[in-house]
């Protein structure tokens, strides 16, 4: 399985649509949450709007945050409280008051829960090339997003997509070599984007270096989908964990 990491502003990985959800791992860029500095809402958010609103849970998140302490303590985390279900997903730490990356990596292939939320959060805690490793003194300062992914559809062109509710995934050919990036769902209104602004930085982060013209946009294969968020702060973790154990 390839892993790749989320970098400053994008995702970069190669592979067609009908291997897309089997076996392989992608690096996402800051900008899950772009450049800007955005005010990040904890709560659950269903980009998309699919009905299966209760796909992602507070449990998760505690279970990720539960991992990644048992890791530094050289411990074991204890067993997750949540069905085992599967789904291509992202775990996203963040750090201080303006919740700046410390690390985001992901997969679109299909995993068990129980399994991927354990690897990816150590994953994009340790192993996120662009960072130094997590370390104990930064966890009371650390936030949480796990992303779920849903809903893969190829699109049209490179319009048909909704902005705030899907995230897109391009593919394009660069001196002979196919080449994707992708953006999650909440990255084009965070940053206050339209369809040609998103199209085009995820072709320069891409790897495109040429002129970005409309029949360069034109020329791109396009994948839509969609995602359930739900973040956590390491003070509402805790707050948890307290009420959990016993008096």
């Amino acid at each position: 399985m390839l892993t790749e990491h989320l970098g400053e502003e994008a995702a970069l990985f190669s592979f067609p649509f009908c291997n897309f959800l089997s076996g392989l791992s992608v690096m996402m860029s800051t900008s899950c949450c772009g450049t800007k500095k955005q005010k990040m809402n904890s709560g659950m958010a269903c980009n998309g709007y699919h009905e299966n609103r209760s796909a992602v849970t507070k449990e998760m998140c505690v279970y990720c945050f539960d991992v990644l302490y048992a890791s530094l303590h050289n411990d074991s985390p204890p067993t997750p409280n949540f069905p085992n279900d599967s789904y291509p997903l992202f775990v996203t730490w963040q750090i201080g008051r303006d919740r700046r990356l410390r690390g985001c990596i992901g997969t679109f292939d299909s995993m068990d829960l129980h399994t991927g939320l354990k690897d990816y959060a150590l994953t994009s805690a340790f192993r996120d090339r662009r960072f130094q490793p997590i370390t104990r003194d930064e966890m009371p300062r650390l936030h949480l997003n796990v992303s779920l992914l849903t809903n893969f559809e190829p699109a049209r062109d490179y319009r048909d997509w909704e902005l705030g509710k899907h995230g897109i995934r391009i593919e394009f050919v660069c001196a002979g070599r196919r080449r994707t990036s992708t953006y999650l769902p909440e990255v084009a209104p965070d940053q206050g984007w339209d369809h040609v602004r998103t199209i085009d930085s995820l072709l320069n982060k891409g790897g495109w270096r040429g002129a970005i013209t409309e029949e360069v946009r034109q020329s791109i294969k396009l994948i839509r989908y969609q995602s359930c968020k739900l973040g956590m702060g390491y003070d509402e973790y805790i707050e948890i964990v307290s009420q959990r154990r016993p008096n």
